[in-house]
């Protein structure tokens, strides 16, 4: 059974850092991607970050380049999302995700396609 679960949201400043994990059961991060994304309130899901299983290869949406770092670590079967310099535009619900289906990230545009599993999220709060 695949289960993914999320954790290390909170409330911080802007100009903070958090990182957020997730945990991956029922397969290996070398064998189906992970990707991360966030629904702000009153917005659409919007695609954060994603990291291929046969090589590692990260790849991130518009709003995460350069702040944000996506990484996992293989023996822990945790993929981490890295976040740093947060803005209040950054308060969100995040999600971990995986595609069972393939081993590397499917990019349609800014969109990472194709996740079928997902986790339950965690909220980040960037506030004073």
């Amino acid at each position: 059974q695949v289960q993914l679960v999320e954790s290390g949201g909170g409330l911080v400043q802007p100009g903070g850092s958090l990182r957020l994990s997730c945990v991956v059961s029922g397969f290996t991060l070398d064998d189906h991607p992970i990707g991360w994304y966030r629904r702000a309130p009153g917005k659409g899901r919007e695609a954060v970050s994603c990291i291929s299983a046969i090589d590692g290869a990260t790849y991130y949406g518009g709003s995460a380049k350069g702040r944000f770092t996506i990484s996992r670590d293989l023996a822990k079967n945790t993929a981490y999302l890295q976040m740093n310099s947060l803005e209040p535009e950054d308060t969100a619900v995040y999600y971990c995700a995986a595609d069972g289906a393939k081993d590397y990230c499917s990019i349609h545009g800014y969109w990472f396609e194709g996740m079928d599993y997902w986790g339950k999220g965690t909220l980040v709060n960037v506030s004073l």
